[in-house]
């Protein structure tokens, strides 16, 4: 790979697209363009100036604003806030009614944070207005960053079509960014949350070290283990009772009761055992160490273009039809789906962390490829060797 920098801040490095609205109190009305950058500085960059929806401005140092206008710039984080007080602008339009008229933008009650776009969420391929996503969290967004495409913002932000890896700045309270970590099936990262303390920061690590060391040794089984452990944050308060109740995520358990609603349903109708079929049928020249492989194969491809869950769920009673049909043991095959929808590190998009990866460390989708890819066929072949041995087959 080459030897890029990873960004050192996420806020100082990463470049936004954001609109500054021009009001009748803001400076630049009334001024130039170039009266505008002499005060703002030489980082004011200025993508594009738009007087109304259909109407963009020549981008020239005698051009005068007007109220209304929209001032397209790219920068920091930082910088962007910085530009929004020095010239008396705004990173929203003062009657969008995105935010309570008793909350004022920029209070000390307000945070930021970054919303990294994945794959399959509610906002891939759609807009933040198409989904009404201000109005559903009360949160404001003011910036985007493009991830994997160099597209710029045409409109204002919230027509902007996202994909994967887009990220967007939001500000507002600290209860409705963590209604979105919890609500949204997305990548939240707050730009100024606290830290804890040093003190209260080796607590849990302690307790979690004592959780793997009495399941590792054999003194306590890993489920009674973690009960303790949770029982011991909660009695050195490192966790609150309300803490334990966010930490359950309702979409993974949804999942979890779908996948086997889903692998029931499969069953029942006999989709399971026609998709066993219909693989069986179009491998039959093959020895059932060679299916089994196909089968991690065809696992670990649709497991980088869907989720992984979503893989498991698909391939889990499908290669249990296949063993009954063969009059193989299942466990290998039922291995080799959990191994094969585990392999999504070949994209970018094949798994949530993933993306955050890619823009902590500044990395390209095919930097993905070129790690990934190898590291996959080396852990199919191996697999594809190894599960056959153990079992026998």
């Amino acid at each position: 790979l080459p030897d890029d920098k990873p960004r050192q801040s996420q806020s100082k490095t990463r470049i936004f697209e954001a609109v500054l609205y021009i009001n009748e109190d803001s400076y630049p009305n009334g001024k130039t363009l170039l009266d505008v950058m002499d005060k703002a500085g030489k980082d004011f960059d200025v993508q594009k100036i738009k007087r109304s929806d259909s109407l963009f401005v020549a981008k020239i140092p005698s051009v005068v604003f007007e109220p209304g206008d929209r001032i397209y710039v790219k920068s920091s984080i930082e910088k962007i806030k910085e530009f929004e007080g020095l010239l008396g602008l705004t990173l929203y339009e003062e009657d969008d009614g995105v935010i309570d008229s008793d909350q004022e933008i920029g209070e000390k009650h307000t945070h930021l944070a970054e919303v990294v776009i994945t794959a399959g969420s509610f906002l891939d391929r759609s807009t933040l207005n198409a989904q009404r996503f201000a109005q559903r969290f009360n949160l404001l967004p003011i910036a985007i960053h493009s991830g994997r495409t160099a597209s710029q913002v045409s409109g204002d932000i919230t027509s902007k079509r996202l994909k994967p890896g887009d990220v967007i700045l939001v500000q507002g309270e600290e209860e409705s960014i963590a209604n979105l970590k919890t609500n949204a099936n997305m990548l939240v990262i707050e730009s100024d949350s606290p830290m804890p303390s040093g003190q209260k920061a080796y607590v849990p690590l302690y307790i979690m070290l004592g959780i793997v060391g009495c399941a590792a040794s054999g003194l306590l089984p890993i489920s009674v283990a973690a009960l303790v452990g949770l029982g011991m944050m909660l009695v050195t308060k490192t966790i609150k009772w309300s803490d334990v109740g966010n930490a359950m995520n309702i979409p993974i358990i949804m999942l979890i009761v779908a996948s086997l609603s889903l692998g029931t349903a499969l069953e029942i109708t006999g989709g399971s055992a026609f998709l066993a079929e219909m693989f069986v049928f179009l491998t039959q020249t093959m020895s059932i160490p060679m299916i089994l492989s196909t089968l991690m194969l065809v696992m670990a491809v649709l497991t980088n273009i869907v989720s992984n869950n979503a893989a498991a769920v698909i391939g889990t009673p499908i290669a249990i039809s296949i063993g009954q049909q063969l009059g193989a043991p299942i466990e290998p095959f039922v291995l080799a789906v959990l191994f094969g929808a585990n392999m999504s590190f070949v994209t970018p998009i094949g798994y949530q962390t993933n993306l955050l990866v890619m823009g902590a460390g500044g990395y390209k989708f095919n930097d993905f490829v070129k790690v990934g890819f190898p590291l996959a066929v080396i852990m199919w072949v191996s697999l594809s060797i190894i599960l056959p041995l153990l079992y026998s087959l």
